[in-house]
């Protein structure tokens, strides 16, 4: 990379006429207030379908996009919606996205999409959804049949399906396909409408040399499309219930740990076919972007091992991990992009991880929110962060700047502004202005810190179950204020 900038914003924060933002043209819109303030990135969450509380970090699906960012605008423009459909549902003009209400208003019109092109509308469609279907067959079968059996089973985990389609014996499926045609197919048309409608949004970005950096955790849900048709991956018993879940361990913030529930890899099965998963996991994320984040990279070298029956992370033990035989694999699967991967090496990290992430020359994040401890040696620092790093204000997971500034206790504040002086007349500013000026070759800013937003507009809280990813950002002007002027003056701009 040369040296450049991007903004983070997931696409459910765009603002538009309906309940929730869309890879439509909100989109193309805000494209190009990024390129007109001379920004290379556009960071955005994964784009898969979020299962449990509205998560887009615990996904019915590792490859499938989230049908719920459909344009209805592009749908209507494919002939797939008339111009009635394209009403809202009536609501209280809020900030806030209700996931409810808009899961059903895209549902309802992926049904009438669907309709429409079954019987005849968008011909021009049929050949290129043709091709998508014979390219995506090693997930896209599987995802659209297991979301098909989540409607015919409501409020039950697969694994409490009847046995034979849990188990996934051959007659069962078979039946299954026969009983469920109209709804797979509706599924399988929505990632088609999906994967078409990010690939206008990535061309219409690539105009301006905009380009895209993904979102991967590094665990699946159990509640996934993923472990029901590849259980032999993962660390499930017979019943398809795991036998060992992920987390982290005791620390500062949690006398017991996280016990997040995620099912382990079965690194010796996925070892065994070359990582065949994960081969095709990277090459659907980056057919949706250009680079991939690697949420909880130090997975790849070791993970918490909790017993399922465990109900804290406190019993766990840290299992060592093949991910310098995966990340080689990947290198030999994709030469010629040199493995395009930011690592998240946040948190307590081992030696054993930075040399796997230096091994593959993958760049790691410094967050500057994290370094005013009163240590100088900190890694966060402005003048400590190195040019193979990715220097972020702060993160999805983190307070807005102007939040954090605020509500930081009293050495904190003192610290920062020994370091930064402006900073307590215009935390976000400064924060922004310090991350631009750093040798990282790369700097990421959240909108919230661009547009100076106060702690109302955070995006995410760890740890609580409810109340999060549902932010929407502000009508925006033609600009993006200072963030161009930032970027030319330390040397940013694009190419």
């Amino acid at each position: 990379m040369n040296r450049s900038s991007g903004i983070l914003l997931h696409f459910t924060s765009l603002r538009n006429p309906y309940p929730i933002g869309d890879i439509g043209p909100a989109a193309r819109r805000f494209a190009d207030l990024l390129a007109a303030a001379k920004q290379t990135w556009w960071q955005t969450l994964p784009l898969n379908p979020p299962a449990a509380g509205d998560s887009p970090y615990a996904a019915f699906s590792a490859f499938a996009g989230n049908v719920a960012l459909l344009s209805p605008d592009d749908l209507h423009a494919d002939g797939l919606l008339a111009r009635d459909d394209l009403s809202p549902p009536p609501q209280k003009p809020t900030d806030r996205i209700d996931y409810a209400a808009a899961n059903a208003f895209k549902t309802r019109l992926l049904h009438r999409a669907h309709d429409r092109f079954a019987a005849g509308h968008a011909p021009a469609l049929a050949e290129a959804y043709a091709q998508f279907r014979a390219a995506q067959t090693y997930w896209l079968d599987d995802y659209a049949l297991f979301m098909a059996l989540r409607e015919r089973y409501p409020n039950r985990p697969w694994s409490r399906w009847p046995a034979p389609l849990a188990m996934r014996r051959t007659p069962a499926l078979a039946e299954a396909r026969r009983a469920l045609a109209p709804a797979i197919d509706r599924h399988r048309f929505g990632q088609f409408l999906f994967s078409r409608q990010l690939a206008t949004l990535r061309a219409h970005a690539a105009r301006s040399r905009l380009r895209f950096i993904g979102d991967m955790p590094i665990f699946v849900a159990l509640e996934s499309a993923d472990a029901w048709a590849h259980p032999g991956l993962f660390t499930l018993g017979p019943a398809g219930k795991p036998t060992a879940v992920a987390g982290v361990p005791p620390d500062l913030f949690s006398n017991t740990g996280q016990r997040w529930g995620n099912p382990l890899y079965n690194w010796k099965a996925m070892a065994a076919d070359g990582f065949t998963w994960w081969i095709h996991r990277l090459r659907a994320a980056l057919e949706q972007a250009d680079l991939v984040r690697i949420d909880h990279f130090r997975g790849f070298a070791a993970c918490w091992t909790i017993p399922a029956r465990a109900r804290t992370a406190v019993r766990g033990q840290w299992i060592s991990t093949p991910g310098d035989a995966l990340l080689s694999r990947l290198a030999q699967e994709f030469p010629r992009q040199n493995l395009p991967l930011i690592a998240e090496d946040l948190g307590l990290i081992t030696p054993d991880v930075h040399a796997l992430r230096e091994k593959f020359r993958l760049p790691g994040m410094r967050v500057l929110q994290f370094a005013f401890d009163g240590n100088p040696a900190n890694p966060h620092l402005p003048h400590n962060i190195t040019p193979d790093n990715v220097a972020y204000t702060g993160t999805h997971d983190n307070d807005t700047t102007a939040g954090w500034f605020r509500s930081a206790d009293a050495r904190t504040r003192r610290t920062a502004a020994a370091y930064l002086p402006e900073i307590r007349a215009n935390p976000a500013r400064t924060l922004l202005a310090a991350a631009w000026a750093t040798t990282a070759t790369l700097a990421i800013a959240p909108l919230q810190d661009v547009l100076g937003l106060p702690s109302t507009a955070r995006m995410n809280l760890p740890g609580t179950p409810t109340g999060n990813w549902a932010w929407r950002a502000p009508a925006l002007s033609s600009s993006l204020g200072v963030v161009a002027d930032i970027t030319t003056m330390y040397n940013r701009t694009p190419a």
